[in-house]
């Protein structure tokens, strides 16, 4: 199975990334639904577990198989420890900070409601969140797994992530999520 993925991997590096995104973005949100929210298979929303794979596929997995290489590229320093440190920065500063505002108001936008609305009530309690875990998984990531493989183990950690981000949306932030 890793064999097969790699070479899907090597022969179409963003299709493969996107597609692996999709999926686990779908088990997230299913995470979210059976596990967190106990909906049971009878009242799962497959519309809303299409509208994460939708996300995961067509925006996230390009997106970050795309800035994940900008990162590697650009931001190259002598000291290797201090790259890892401005490589993290950049990514919670400007690609985490966009991305959460870009999943929020395409979900909204999505479900047919206020991209505003769902911005306001949810935005600064998932970017809180966000800054408590990421920073120190990209700095893993960042030093420890090859280029062509970060965009996966974001993918693996992502299940969890993925699952609140799915919950805390469905949820608008209301007040006991943002606790």
């Amino acid at each position: 199975m890793l064999r097969w993925y790699q070479m899907k991997l090597a022969k179409s590096p963003l299709l493969t990334q996107s597609i692996t995104t999709a999926v686990l973005f779908a088990t997230g949100d299913t995470m979210a639904q059976q596990l967190v929210e106990k909906k049971g298979l009878a009242n799962h929303e497959l519309a809303r577990t299409g509208r994460m794979a939708l996300y995961g596929g067509a925006i996230f997995g390009p997106a970050a198989t795309t800035w994940f290489k900008f990162l590697q590229n650009k931001i190259v320093l002598k000291n290797k420890n201090l790259e890892i440190v401005a490589r993290v920065a950049a990514d919670q500063t400007i690609f985490a900070s966009t991305n959460l505002f870009v999943f929020l108001s395409s979900m909204a936008i999505m479900e047919g409601s206020s991209p505003k609305d769902k911005l306001e009530s949810t935005y600064a309690t998932a970017l809180q969140k966000n800054w408590m875990v990421w920073p120190f998984v990209q700095a893993i990531n960042f030093k420890l797994v090859p280029l062509h493989h970060r965009v996966l183990v974001v993918n693996v950690i992502s299940l969890g992530w993925n699952c609140y981000l799915s919950f805390l949306n469905s949820q608008g932030g209301k007040k006991e999520v943002a606790a």
